[in-house]
């Protein structure tokens, strides 16, 4: 007769990766610290290799450790999920979440609205890792992470929790010493401020007439925080594109201005995306169905964009 999988060994060594942390997964599954060690050491037997590179600091997975992760917080996920669907529908969300967002809109959008969740939600807590860099969901443990751009196909599953329009922006004085370009095209003749990310260096634009255009800028200054380039598209520097959150006060007072404004910039929208599997852990979702509600409320009370 088989032996059944090692499913308590997979779970904790998804929890490990989920906190990053041997320590913080005793303390979140109620476990000896030794209990998980030996979970994970118990794997790492059963597989002939090691699944964690392990130091004083931080843990990173192996190859091995990456081969299995995706499948291990499936399990874990699943397994969750069936405990929650076993305890009444009345039970509070409970336990730890690992978010990860932008930096500027973590800081300006997402961390003033937490205190409010944590209160509805007092048997939660969350880890919230801000970084303009795309974070490896699966790899670095997250639940799930906040992402303003166009997203690639995945494997990850999606939901877009709002509209974001981005704006190519510059100046006044910028305008009345270079001039307006007319087309997308002609951004190849200005000083273009760059934005550093995993999206991509090129610019794409579409007409409401159907017809579109990509344009890989080229300038002096590359940067990967969009508030890092306020203070040179308000100086004239050059022109850039950014999400209508960081713009909003300077079109509204007149220290930028919309350029192009008949040709819309893509991946206007903020999306949440989580790991591939089943059915999220409740306080996830909680956690999802919150930030949706607020950015939508907010977005409701914002002005139309301030056109030249």
């Amino acid at each position: 007769m088989s032996k059944l999988p090692d499913f308590e060994g997979l779970a904790i060594f998804a929890k490990v990766l989920q906190m990053q942390s041997f320590a913080r997964a005793a303390a979140e599954l109620q476990l000896s610290k030794a209990t998980v060690s030996k979970a994970v050491s118990r794997l790492e037997a059963k597989f002939g290799a090691r699944l964690f590179n392990r130091t004083s600091r931080r843990l990173s997975l192996t190859e091995a450790g990456k081969q299995l992760a995706e499948r291990a917080a499936h399990i874990l996920s699943e397994g969750e999920a069936a405990e929650a669907e076993g305890i009444a529908n009345a039970a509070a969300p409970r336990g730890h979440i690992r978010l990860a967002a932008p930096m500027s809109f973590g800081v300006l959008r997402i961390a003033p609205i937490l205190p409010e969740f944590l209160e509805l939600f007092p048997e939660v807590s969350i880890d919230l890792h801000l970084s303009d860099a795309h974070v490896d969901l699966i790899g670095e443990g997250f639940d799930a992470a906040i992402r303003i751009a166009s997203l690639p196909d995945s494997s990850l599953l999606a939901r877009t929790l709002v509209p974001m329009p981005r704006y190519l922006v510059a100046a006044p004085a910028y305008l009345e010493k270079h001039g307006r370009p007319s087309h997308p095209l002609r951004l190849t003749e200005h000083r273009c401020i760059g934005y550093v990310s995993t999206v991509g260096d090129t610019w794409h634009f579409s007409h409401e007439q159907g017809d579109t255009a990509a344009v890989r800028p080229t300038g002096p200054l590359r940067v990967n925080n969009g508030d890092a380039m306020m203070p040179l598209l308000v100086g004239g520097s050059g022109l850039g594109i950014l999400p209508d959150f960081i713009i909003r006060d300077a079109l509204d007072d007149g220290r930028l201005e919309i350029v192009l404004p008949d040709w819309k910039v893509s991946g206007g929208a903020v999306h949440w995306v989580s790991p591939p599997g089943g059915r999220r852990p409740k306080r996830v979702e909680a956690l999802s169905d919150f930030v949706a509600e607020k950015l939508s409320s907010r977005r409701g009370r914002q002005a139309a964009p301030a056109l030249p």
